[in-house]
């Protein structure tokens, strides 16, 4: 803004001096029967100034543009990190990635266009009213009346646009929204023959698009249109009044020339802002879209560091009740667990019931509204998150996968492991077969649901966490890997706390907790069955 502002001045400074230059040179011309040699040099001086000023105008701002995007998607990203795998799940992931690619890309006509030509419609016109108040009062005091009229309707058709670029904006959020879930979902579709019953689905909501679009268009050039004709009528009755007062006399010829050069470079800012405003509006209805995420608060958590070793220091969960905002019902209430070092407690239960709400519970990813998680006599949320979950390694029911090999995904949580650590690790994780060097695909695609899980697993069993969270860690396996997985976990050494349906999960724990074995009579009531 600093640089922006520089170079305005010096535009609007350059701008008088052409003009007065112009202005004489003309004169000398007509009633002076003159050469023009020096003032035409310092002319072209005067225009390649300009010239470099508007090149350098446009790298300030392009830089600018660079850095404020580049500083919002790091924030907004640190920022949903911290919100966690909860908040993130009550969000479109596509409408949110397309509104850190498309929709903050927007913001380059905002820098590029609508700052730098906002400074020169506070810098140009006063400095080009002024210059022509020292010739022709008159004139000035036209231009000076006419002027605020264009920032008038400047406004009225603004809040138009505001509002056509939040529906437009929205409508993009629900198309890209809507499409990635047809990718998504289309080898389902193909399957059951549905896959071209989608393109009818897919049109409607692209018009939901293009017609706010559209309409954005139809508004910036109607807009642009007022904004034309307003300045035309405004440099017209300027231009009448020099012409008369030329006639009568009143007025010397290079005087009148001199204000009819300016008078049109004092509105040109002005319209030039109003038709680049349409330019960025779109880009500053994704900003307020990003600030809305930034603007979420986190969660409260301690700032302490000191975490206590899990490997030796027991962690418990008394009366820890967990509600989520879009439901009546709590997900957990009045839990109670005690977990001690290398013990393997599974939690048991109906879909739904809680289970996994317990593991994002003591991972911190949800804040108890009731209750609390311990780990020797500190509370969880007295640490920094970060130290906290470095003390485990989860695997969720849905194991995120990038694209890359296998060995790339296990070293996600380990990025110096050694090859023969990341084979052990896929030994200990029943899939001793897999090439390590296997391109995994986009969100693990190339592999099977069982192979996808054994991956996640082998890089939680690569870490070196005390304590492992496993949401059903063995499903889409076979017998066989399953006993592999359920061997390896008891020889760990670990504490592991998992999510199990399968039997042979549940007979391997030391402890079955069930989670949702409540009554009416007793919320409170926890079934513990040992084996």
């Amino acid at each position: 803004m600093a640089g922006s502002v520089v170079i305005g001045v010096l535009t609007g400074l350059l701008i008088v001096v052409q003009a007065v230059l112009l202005a004489r040179g003309i004169t000398d011309v007509v009633l002076r029967d003159k050469g023009v040699g020096q003032v035409a040099w310092l002319l072209a001086g005067v225009l390649i100034a300009r010239a470099a000023l508007v090149w350098l105008q446009d790298v300030v701002a392009q830089r600018a543009a660079a850095a404020v995007k580049s500083t919002l998607r790091r924030q907004v990203l640190e920022h949903s990190l911290k919100l966690g795998p909860t908040w993130l799940s009550r969000e479109r992931s596509s409408a949110l990635t397309t509104l850190l690619t498309k929709g903050l890309d927007d913001l380059d006509p905002y820098f590029a266009r609508y700052l730098p030509q906002l400074v020169l419609a506070a810098t140009v016109p006063a400095g080009v009213v002024g210059w022509m108040a020292t010739g022709d009062l008159l004139a000035a005091g036209t231009v000076a009346v006419t002027l605020p009229l264009i920032p008038i309707f400047m406004a009225l058709v603004g809040w138009a646009t505001e509002a056509h670029s939040r529906r437009r904006q929205h409508a993009l959020a629900v198309l890209a929204h809507h499409f990635s879930d047809v990718v998504a979902g289309l080898p389902t579709l193909k399957l059951f023959g549905r896959a071209k019953g989608q393109v009818g689905a897919v049109r409607q909501v692209t018009d939901r698009h293009r017609v706010p679009s559209m309409k954005s268009l139809r508004l910036a050039f109607l807009s642009s249109f007022v904004l034309e004709l307003l300045a035309s009528i405004s440099v017209a009755l300027v231009a009448v009044g020099v012409g008369l007062r030329l006639i009568d006399g009143k007025l010397g010829l290079e005087t009148a020339l001199l204000v009819l050069i300016l008078a049109p470079e004092a509105y040109v800012p002005l319209r030039q802002v109003g038709a680049h405003f349409h330019a960025s509006a779109d880009g500053v209805a994704a900003s307020e879209e990003v600030f809305r995420v930034l603007e979420t608060p986190l969660p409260e958590r301690g700032e302490r560091t000191d975490v206590p070793d899990l490997r030796v220091t027991p962690l418990h969960l008394h009366d820890v009740t967990v509600r989520y905002p879009d439901r009546d019902e709590p997900a957990l209430e009045g839990f109670d667990l005690d977990l001690w070092p290398g013990e393997v407690v599974a939690l048991a239960g109906p879909s739904g019931a809680g289970k996994s709400t317990v593991l994002a519970a003591v991972l911190g990813f949800v804040v108890p509204e009731r209750g609390v998680v311990i780990a020797g006599a500190s509370a969880a949320d007295e640490f920094t998150p970060e130290r906290w979950r470095a003390q485990f390694a989860w695997v969720p029911q849905r194991p995120g996968l990038r694209t890359g090999t296998i060995t790339d995904n296990i070293r996600l949580a380990r990025p110096n492991a050694t090859d023969d650590q990341v084979l052990r690790a896929l030994a200990e994780a029943g899939a001793p077969e897999l090439d390590p060097s296997q391109p995994v695909g986009e969100g693990g695609r190339l592999l099977s649901g069982g192979q996808q899980r054994r991956v996640a697993l082998a890089r939680a069993l690569i870490t070196e966490a005390p304590v492992l969270l496993l949401d059903e860690p063995t499903a889409g396996l076979d017998a066989e890997a399953e006993a592999a997985v359920v061997r390896h976990l008891r020889a760990s050494g670990r504490t592991v706390l998992l999510v199990a349906h399968r039997p042979a999960l549940l007979a391997a724990a030391d402890r079955v907790v069930t989670v949702g074995a409540t009554t009416t009579a007793d919320l409170s009531t926890e079934s513990v069955l040992v084996r």
